[in-house]
């Protein structure tokens, strides 16, 4: 941890603080320190680090749970039946540290010193039944299941259970779940002796983008209080992942954020690659970082054509579509497909890049930028567009630090931080952009920082263009899955993996990972476990849009319901990215 001398280490700090109650700093490949806790210290140790250490972990980029049940494969950890998990991020360091808790289904809450504590609380709640020993609501499943899906003993596929029967009765049951009671939520039905309307904005309405739905308190047209409800698009990702082989996984991560393409294939293979000891070929990792910048260019334009409409322009979505269309002909011509590409493989890409791939890239390239001045013009030089978002939606860059916000985010605040540059993997070290910021941390800031993003992304697409490598597009590795064709045809030993892997699944050595990328939402992150075997034992998937969509409740009140529906659409989520 290269690091100035007067900061002090985190791990010596902790046990300068906390000594015995420090019980255990478990081994692994992360680039970070990973310690056990006492659960007497687990909330005084946050606190420490959060506010008293030099050079702070302010950001809980997530927090999760573990079911140690079945696990065979847990040298020098202490015995524990669900293991709570919490990862910190220093942005003064640039360092990471994980703390980790045994308990027996009983654990503290640290949501008194990290407000975002909360969510995660409740998710580790819901999907393991831990007690935090505070009120604890489901928030992804809804309030009728029974038991908690993440549990070994839970069943995984629908098969398991009689065939599921719709009755009237249970219907019924069903809709009188669904109705929330202010009171029961600790939120106010009157307003200066006035009562307020209580309104049901989604789950099904369009400026919603997505199953979501936030009951909200109005007096008029003001939002008095919001309450976000989530969950209405929770496929059981995580619990998928734990039936699929290492590679059969890959698919699934499309589905994560299903307009980031290829980007959450991503920090998943890092993860994976780091366990089985892969170094990707250089030119499939320039071919990876170039889809990735391709699918942000994707992903940031249906942004910019959706906010500007939020706000009453109703071209510039239109026009977009049409960018949006140049690069998913590319997209397609490159992976054969174009939202849900799979085209990412443990040790590097499925293929080559095909003949002509570089006149099609290059037309795109010179097609952008007059298109991107073009609408600066029509969005951001709008005196309507400027009018419904300069000093809308603020906040700086410590709330957004409280809340888990990352990416363009929170470099509308003003905050430098991107994981490409600081952190850089998959050759980003390679390449020259610049890290777009803003200043006030309004809904213009985070427009202006996702239009300039794209003109960096094509700068590195660029570059990517220019100085594609030559050689292979798969390490030769025989953990990569599928092994090179060609040396399937030399040896029989190449030829019996391409099998086993085929019909069994490639076996990842015990341990745990981390793949961490900034991805065009912000912070995406996959937290892998594995008991040497053919499928993962545990795969946390850490979203950026779960995170921001917490913060609602705190930078709404005042607005209006147009400027609420003005910032929903600048914030930039997906509800796949948010319930997975």
């Amino acid at each position: 941890m290269s690091l100035d001398q007067a900061i002090p280490d985190a791990r010596q700090a902790l046990r300068a603080r906390f000594g015995a109650a420090i019980q255990a700093e478990q081994a692994t490949g992360e680039a970070f320190p990973v310690l056990w806790l006492d659960a007497s210290v687990w909330e005084a140790a946050h606190r420490f680090l959060r506010e008293e250490i030099a050079a702070p972990f302010p950001l809980l980029a997530d927090l999760w749970a573990i079911d140690e049940s079945l696990r065979q494969h847990r040298p020098g950890q202490p015995a524990s039946r669900i293991t709570l998990c919490s990862h910190l991020v220093s942005l003064a360091r640039n360092a990471d540290l994980r703390l980790k808790l045994a308990t027996h289904g009983r654990a503290p809450s640290i949501a008194r010193v990290y407000a975002n504590a909360d969510w995660y609380e409740r998710e580790a709640h819901d999907m393991f039944g831990l007690d935090f020993g505070r009120e604890t609501r489901r928030i992804l499943m809804p309030p009728t299941w029974e038991g908690h899906p993440l549990l070994k003993t839970h069943y995984a596929r629908a098969t398991e259970k009689p065939p599921f029967v719709l009755t009237d009765r249970l219907f019924e049951a069903e809709e009188r779940a669904t109705i929330t009671d202010p009171d029961l939520l600790g939120l106010p039905k009157l307003r200066d002796g006035e009562e307020l309307m209580v309104l049901n904005f989604g789950p099904h309405h369009p400026s919603t983008h997505g199953v979501f739905r936030i009951l909200l308190g109005l007096d008029g047209e003001e939002v008095v209080w919001a309450w976000p409800d989530i969950g209405y698009h929770h496929r059981g990702a995580e619990k998928m992942a734990e039936r699929q082989t290492w590679h059969g996984f890959i698919p699934y991560c499309d589905r994560i954020d299903y307009l980031g393409g290829v980007i959450s294939e991503l920090p998943y293979l890092l993860a994976v690659e780091r366990l089985c000891g892969i170094t990707v070929p250089p030119r499939a990792q320039m071919i990876r970082v170039m889809l990735c910048e391709f699918y942000r260019i994707m992903n940031h334009l249906l942004f910019y054509g959706t906010m500007a409409q939020d706000v009453g322009a109703m071209s510039p979505v239109f026009y977009m579509f049409t960018d949006r269309e140049k690069g998913h002909e590319i997209l397609n011509a490159i992976t054969g497909a174009r939202m849900h590409p799979a085209f990412f493989r443990i040790g590097g890409v499925a293929m080559d890049l095909p003949t002509g791939w570089d006149a099609m890239v290059r037309g795109f390239l010179d097609w952008m930028p007059a298109r991107l001045d073009e609408y600066e013009r029509m969005v951001l030089r709008s005196e309507l567009f400027c009018a419904r978002t300069v000093g809308v939606g603020a906040y700086d860059t410590d709330t957004a630090l409280t809340w888990g916000t990352t990416g363009p985010g929170l470099r509308a605040t003003g905050c430098d931080w991107d994981l490409r540059k600081l952190r850089p993997y998959s050759g980003y070290e390679q390449f020259e952009f610049e890290v777009p910021l803003g200043q006030r941390g309004d809904i213009f800031d985070r427009t202006r920082v996702r239009a300039d993003e794209m003109r960096e992304s094509l700068k590195i697409i660029r570059q990517c263009l220019e100085n594609m490598p030559e050689g292979a597009v798969k390490a030769d590795h025989p953990l990569t899955t599928p092994p090179p064709r060609g040396a399937m045809q030399k040896d029989i030993e190449t030829l019996i993996a391409h099998f086993l892997q085929s019909s069994w699944g490639t076996v990842v050595p015990a341990g745990e990972a981390t793949g961490q990328i900034e991805g065009h939402r912000g912070l995406t992150q996959y937290a892998i476990v594995s008991d040497g075997g053919t499928q993962s034992y545990r795969t946390r998937i850490r979203t950026p849009s779960f995170a921001h969509l917490q913060m609602i409740p705190k930078i709404v009140p005042g607005m209006t319901v147009a400027d609420l529906v003005a910032h929903i659409a600048s914030i930039d989520f997906v509800m796949s990215d948010v319930d997975r």
